[in-house]
């Protein structure tokens, strides 16, 4: 008998919460990345000031990506090195479960190191970032590029070269979701009136709703090759 979807969902979620509260290797080396990635622009950028005001919002998603990418890489190996993945397949859930649950995961890890930036490059170039349509574009973003990102470190896990392979499949894809939400944020943190810039925020909903159904409807035939 198969254990119903949410419970299933929510079991493989806890499961890779509570690994990375006991370890917090994950987040960890998200973070530090992050942490080295926002330095290294601030310390390029310092020269020229108006550049670098111009450039937060590119350097926050450049980022919040390449952090995604280290995390999912991370998290799936992990799964797969320790046999875990096979476990999952094996159990009776549906396997499209694994996916959701994968992804909540994922969306939380990918969640915390964005939330974490905000503050930290609000005092690095001395601008509030830390705003409500921000938190709300963020949001949005990361769970665009978390779907995306988790069916596609599914594909790529099984292969040698993996560290590499995912961010070059996966950025082209993701391109539509990084292109609004640095417009967006651009706007936000330009104050630019609400009217002229709410499509892109519109488009992100779109775009991750896309990527939600696809995503469902692949995960099955990916996850069998």
């Amino acid at each position: 008998m198969k254990t119903p979807f949410l419970k299933a969902v929510g079991g493989i979620a806890r499961k890779d919460l509570r690994i990375e509260l006991r370890s917090r290797e994950l987040v960890s080396a998200m973070g530090l990345f992050a942490l080295l990635s926002i330095l290294i622009f601030s310390f390029a950028l310092e020269l020229d000031r108006t550049a670098r005001q111009e450039a937060i919002s590119g350097v926050l998603w450049v980022t919040v990506v390449f952090a995604s990418i280290l995390g999912l890489n991370r998290s799936l190996a992990m799964e797969r090195d320790q046999g875990n993945l096979d476990a999952m397949l094996l159990a009776p859930i549906d396997r499209v479960a694994i996916f959701f649950g994968k992804l909540a995961g994922n969306l939380v890890f990918a969640l915390a190191v964005g939330l974490l930036l905000l503050p930290i490059m609000s005092l690095l170039y001395n601008q509030p970032l830390v705003r409500p349509w921000l938190l709300a574009v963020l949001g949005l973003g990361t769970l665009g590029f978390a779907t995306v990102g988790t069916l596609l470190a599914m594909m790529t896990v099984q292969t040698r070269a993996r560290e590499s392979l995912l961010p070059i499949v996966m950025l082209p894809i993701a391109l539509p979701v990084l292109l609004a939400a640095v417009r967006a944020t651009t706007a936000i943190l330009t104050d630019i009136p609400l009217e002229d810039w709410i499509a892109w925020p519109q488009i992100l909903v779109v775009v991750d709703i896309i990527y939600l159904v696809v995503c469902y409807l692949l995960f099955e035939y990916v996850i069998e090759e």
